[in-house]
């Protein structure tokens, strides 16, 4: 049930949102596929070619072409993401190609292709999972994102304050002696990570002052949180800031985004999350917003707790299905826990129209959300056994189907 989440963005928006609808004027117009073939076919014969002409090779790795009418439409709606993308992105030495995983087994095994439905960029000698919705607009901005240089220098007073803005995401910034000292160690471990985590350095001492940094010091930043954590020990090794980065990665609160969403939404605690939405454009989400980022940041040291937020602006194509899959009214701020494997959820009750709940009153729902005294199986009734078996039997194919824009099912036709 919850890979409908995703493989209706997949589905519907990875195209629609650049056909032309109506005439443009000059210098607005949004690209449509022109019709000239960029993906390549990658096979034994052209893998290594591929490999050395692209600073960035991108390849999908898929199951067969189905025979199923419905799953072919969606799969030509994969290729015209790349083939939009390729276009968008032709003069940035970026390559794109479609593996196949039973005609072209072998150079799967070659290349490290391991997972079917997954988009993997290969720069230099690392090889990345596109973890996000595939539509040519996040793949192009994720690209470029790789494409930049993985550590942004930060050298005066406007660049401090663009720094600190950036509250959701999660930023390493470290002070070193220059390019020749342990800014290497830093700067390799910053490869580990891109693009999903921003890493920053200075060589400034007035800027290192600002950001209180001592020399050969890295801070990191949580999503949300007002303080750094210092990280342990001077100078640090890169495996140091790779294991530490590693263990502390899973923010108390963090914001669904499009560019790594799956990656996200699998990194589940104990089969569920819990989930907010909250539009932070809408006073009342806002609101709710400033209250979680206070309840954040009084259980930031809490390894169990990790609150998924989710702004209902940034997915416009999902809000009705979450509407009416979890019954809410998403114009206003809701809170609730579910379950990964079945989409089954417990929110808490906030029709009140008179006030969102206090810091204290959500920690209080929290709290029994974690010890289990609110449960998403609390609700099923007696005679659902024969659901919840259904349930388990598609629990395994969840995540798959999350990710991959076409599996055979026999319902696909409604789908699409």
């Amino acid at each position: 049930m919850l890979h409908l989440w995703f493989s209706l963005l997949s589905g519907l928006y990875c195209f629609v949102g650049h056909v032309r609808f109506c005439r443009a004027e000059e210098g607005l117009e949004f690209p449509n596929f022109d019709g000239k073939d960029r993906v390549l076919d990658i096979n034994e014969r052209n893998y290594k070619k591929a490999l050395r002409r692209f600073d960035l090779l991108c390849l999908f790795y898929h199951e067969p072409v189905p025979n199923h009418k419905g799953l072919q439409k969606r799969f030509q709606m994969t290729e015209l993401v790349l083939e939009l993308t390729a276009q968008v992105l032709e003069n940035k030495d970026i390559g794109f190609g479609m593996v196949d995983a039973q005609k072209d087994f072998k150079v799967a095994q070659r290349l490290g292709l391991g997972e079917v439905g997954i988009l993997y960029v290969f720069k230099d000698d690392r090889i990345l999972e596109f973890d996000g919705e595939l539509s040519a607009d996040t793949l192009v901005e994720f690209l470029l994102d790789v494409l930049e240089d993985p550590v942004e220098m930060i050298n005066n007073a406007m660049e401090i304050r663009a720094f600190e803005r950036m509250e959701e995401d999660i930023r390493l910034i470290g002070f070193f002696k220059g390019e020749d000292s342990y800014f290497k160690a830093f700067k390799e471990a910053s490869e580990r990570f891109q693009p999903y985590i921003k890493f920053f350095a200075t060589f400034d001492k007035s800027v290192a002052k600002q950001l209180s940094l001592k020399m050969n010091e890295v801070n990191f930043y949580e999503p949300f949180m007002e303080e750094p954590a210092i990280l342990p020990g001077r100078p640090l090794t890169e495996m140091d800031i790779v294991e530490f980065v590693s263990q502390h990665r899973r923010a108390t609160l963090r914001k669904l985004r499009a560019e790594n969403m799956f990656e996200t939404w699998e990194d589940d605690m104990d089969g569920i999350h819990i989930v907010a939405f909250a539009e932070e454009e809408d006073p009342d989400g806002y609101e709710f917003l400033e209250i979680l980022k206070d309840v954040a940041r009084d259980n930031t040291n809490n390894p169990d707790l990790s609150i998924v937020w989710i702004d209902p602006d940034d997915f416009p194509l999902l809000t009705t299905y979450w509407e009416k899959t979890f019954n809410l009214d998403l114009f206003r701020p809701q809170i609730g826990v579910v379950n990964v494997t079945d989409a089954d959820s417990v929110w808490l009750d906030m029709t009140s129209d008179e006030e969102l709940p206090t810091a204290e009153q959500l920690e209080d729902w929290i709290e029994d959300v974690l010890s289990g005294r609110v449960n998403t199986e609390d609700d099923d009734s007696f005679g659902d056994d024969e659901e919840e078996e259904e349930h388990r039997g598609h629990d395994t194919e969840d995540r798959d189907e999350m990710r991959r824009p076409y599996q055979e099912d026999e319902d696909e036709d409604e789908m699409v």
